[in-house]
């Protein structure tokens, strides 16, 4: 087990998880602070209601899929006997899942430009809860990957920075 490798892609999962957060979160940001004022110009084009029905369903689905891809992907990695496999799986599972997660923050703002409707607000305020729950960390390899405790310090020592 290389344990500089694995440090490497820790380091690199939650680097991105951060990156895809600091973009999500002013993007809509802004979106929802120029609705509120009420300053986003008249000009913008209207999604139709059929349009934020399918763009908010299209969300929830990406929600759902997002879920269930990730947590069948934790069980593939439960089957792996080899620790740093189960560590790479889950690594690999957490960037799909926050790409995903990002996809449904894209949407949610956009549907809320052309729109105005709140239920865009609340899709993004889901995807937030996700986005907090999914950053990876130690104890939560440890709990999703039912790892041993003798395991935790090699999953502490991959999550600490290289000196």
């Amino acid at each position: 087990m290389d344990l500089e490798k694995l440090r490497a892609t820790y380091r690199r999962t939650e680097q991105l998880t951060l990156l895809l957060l600091l973009i999500a979160l002013p993007l809509f940001g802004v979106i929802y602070l120029y609705e509120q004022s009420g300053t986003l110009g008249g000009n913008l084009p209207q999604l139709s209601f059929l349009g934020q029905v399918m763009v908010l369903g299209s969300g929830g689905g990406l929600l759902l899929v997002h879920y269930l891809l990730f947590h069948r992907q934790i069980k593939q990695a439960l089957q792996q006997t080899d620790l740093s496999e189960k560590i790479t799986t889950y690594l690999s599972a957490t960037k799909i899942r926050f790409f995903l997660l990002m996809g449904v923050s894209v949407a949610s703002s956009l549907g809320l430009l052309f729109s105005s409707n709140p239920g865009f607000v609340v899709l993004f305020a889901l995807t937030l809860v996700f986005f907090s729950l999914g950053k990876p960390s130690p104890d939560r390899m440890m709990r999703l990957l039912k790892l041993k405790k003798q395991d935790r310090e090699l999953l502490i020592e991959i999550s600490r920075p290289a000196y």
